[in-house]
């Protein structure tokens, strides 16, 4: 089992996002789409600083990443300039941002600029088109990783109670009602995303001593594990909107934590069907935090974006 003061330190690092990318190396980033019906991934654009965790919008028209604490879109064949997305005062957003199933909305994970308590990471909720964030989750550290099909409620990351247990909660998207935590296994749970049918919550747990993808109801009950890479931790699992398969990134089991999930290291694309089974490698990259946080995958369900990097 992890350490819960070691999983705690190492994901309070994660709420100074801002602070965090400033201090490491200098990237090229490369804007990355992986083809599953030819295998073959292409480079669409290449920044000379970092960018993360691009969403595909339901509409097949943008790629949503993030730059600086600053939410952006571009065109998912890399033309065009980076066009920002106003988050009014809220600009310290973090790589955790989702777009819900009808386009409408995106939701985000920012510090609270008027939170006076140190850096934070709460969950927001903003028009698509751009305006003031509306904050969700009334305490932190908070970070959002799926919305229900039905835009209804965010599943996200959150630290709690006296030890700061980082456990998967659930509220309303609206704010109407109080969080739900879902997992209380010792050691961190992270990356919850909704099934497309709403049915299940895809997550990564390390209970089980590597981190490993997990699926449960949408509830909280049955929670099953589906990867047992014993040489691999697996992170952010991102299904389908077809509801067919899962890709995650996997770190090596003998150069990252269980509990990390660094820049700038050799990870790998991973592939397995719904309900499990032997994991198929895509592609070996080198990437890390950033990379695939959130999910990516087109309308089709025929390709994904990604981020790699290359130092400077």
């Amino acid at each position: 089992m992890i350490h819960r003061k070691i999983i705690t330190m190492a994901v309070a690092a994660l709420s100074l996002a801002s602070a965090a990318q400033a201090q490491n190396p200098p990237v090229t980033s490369c804007l990355e789409i992986f083809d599953l019906a030819t295998g073959t991934h292409t480079v669409i654009r290449e920044f000379p600083f970092l960018i993360e965790a691009p969403n595909w919008s339901p509409d097949g028209k943008w790629l949503l990443v993030n730059k600086g604490g600053r939410l952006f879109r571009i065109a998912p064949d890399g033309q065009g300039d980076l066009i920002p997305v106003e988050t009014g005062n809220i600009v310290q957003c973090n790589n955790d941002h989702v777009i819900t199933a009808d386009g409408r909305w995106i939701g985000l994970s920012s510090n609270d600029p008027e939170w006076r308590a140190g850096h934070n990471s709460f969950v927001y909720v903003v028009p698509f088109e751009g305006g003031q964030p509306r904050k969700i989750t009334p305490v932190g550290p908070s970070y959002l990783h799926g919305i229900s099909p039905d835009g209804k409620m965010a599943a996200y990351c959150a630290f709690r109670g006296p030890e700061q247990e980082p456990d998967v909660y659930v509220m309303p998207l609206d704010g109407s009602g109080p969080e739900i935590r879902l997992t209380d296994a010792p050691g961190l749970d992270d990356g919850p995303e909704y099934s497309p049918d709403g049915k299940h919550i895809w997550f990564n747990s390390v209970r089980s001593g590597n981190m490993q993808v997990w699926r449960m109801n949408a509830d909280g009950t049955s929670q099953t594990q589906l990867t047992f890479d014993h040489d691999r931790n697996s992170w952010f699992p991102h299904v389908s909107p077809d509801g067919k398969s899962a890709v995650y990134i996997a770190y090596r089991a003998d150069e990252v934590k269980p509990g990390d999930h660094p820049a700038n290291k050799h990870v790998q694309l991973r592939l397995i069907p719904y309900d499990g089974g032997t994991p198929r490698v895509l592609l070996d990259f080198f990437g890390g935090q950033g990379s695939l946080n959130v999910n990516s995958w087109n309308p089709e369900s025929t390709k994904f974006a990604f981020v790699s990097y290359r130092l400077q």
